[in-house]
């Protein structure tokens, strides 16, 4: 199949290897140079722009970090909605339910098909195919273009027929996970401030009920050897997180915890952890505490 695919960061990059891999014509674009000769060098070919990418292939492809950037990239002048080839349009980025409507009824405006479809799992899911993803739209749609969710993600779930419900229920889930590695973030330095030894809470609580995606993935792999490498930002969740108390406050749906979570994410961001992985602000814990989680000799 030839498919296009914009939007070539963190998890796009991984998305355009995976396809190369499986044998798909692939077009690529992004505003990086640096990013699009990645793959490039691994047999993509470059596109000039969106529209140009949508000139030449009929299935499109977005991973992109903020709703406005997708929404531009999508129904801009220059974006994939004018483009001569284009059908269907799958958007892979946490857009949204509000701007996914919006693009949603654009798109359907010009005849081209549109599929809601974000990922969740982080870098290294993204890399192994093991990603989740939440696709929703037309059901003869999202057939059409479940053998390329295949390739990205391995448990694919069909959320409806209105574009928008795979984003609610991608926020829902950011937003669950933000509030539970914060959660677990103060608490495990809470521990070290008692005596505990960093793994020994990690492995117990991961044979016990608190255990989290955030103990048992990210805070071992990012703050037990203090590697931090840079998975998913602080700026990007904080703004997952925020959507998610935005839309529920449109529905009536009252969103207590939360809130608290979202505000210590916009701290974070204040001293600087924006561009950070969003594990990385467990130290302004450690730093309140007088203590620090895990050491350079822990392996993940």
């Amino acid at each position: 199949m030839k498919v296009g695919l914009i939007g070539l960061g963190n998890i796009g990059v991984h998305f355009g290897t995976r396809l190369l891999g499986a044998g798909h014509e692939l077009v690529v674009y992004d505003t990086s140079a640096a990013a699009v000769k990645r793959l490039a060098d691994k047999g993509a070919v470059a596109a000039a722009g969106a529209r140009d990418l949508a000139d030449r292939c009929d299935t499109v492809l977005l991973c992109l970090p903020l709703p406005p950037i997708v929404k531009e990239v999508a129904l801009g002048a220059g974006g994939v909605a004018n483009g001569k080839a284009v059908r269907t349009v799958v958007d892979l980025s946490t857009t949204g339910p509000s701007v996914t409507d919006e693009i949603a009824a654009g798109l359907q405006a010009r005849g081209i098909d549109f599929v809601g479809a974000p990922v969740s799992g982080g870098t290294v899911a993204a890399e192994h195919g093991t990603l989740a993803v939440m696709p929703a739209g037309k059901e003869e749609v999202v057939e059409r273009v479940k053998p390329l969710l295949r390739v990205l993600g391995k448990n694919i779930f069909y959320m409806g027929e209105a574009p928008a419900l795979g984003q609610t229920m991608k926020i829902i889930n950011n937003t669950l996970y933000a509030a539970s590695m914060i959660a677990s973030c103060e608490a495990l330095v809470y521990g070290v401030k008692a005596g505990l030894d960093s793994r020994k809470m990690l492995d117990v609580i991961n044979a016990s009920s608190g255990r989290s995606f955030a103990t048992l993935e990210r805070i071992p792999q990012c703050a037990l050897d203090r590697s931090f490498p840079v998975r998913f930002t602080t700026e990007l969740l904080h703004k997952d997180v925020k959507m998610c108390i935005d839309e529920a406050e449109k529905l009536g749906a009252p969103m207590v915890l939360s809130p608290v979570a979202r505000q210590f994410l916009a701290f974070a961001i204040t001293q600087g952890d924006g561009a950070r992985d969003n594990v990385y602000p467990i130290r302004h814990f450690e730093q309140w505490a007088g203590v620090q989680f895990g050491s350079p000799s822990d392996e993940r």
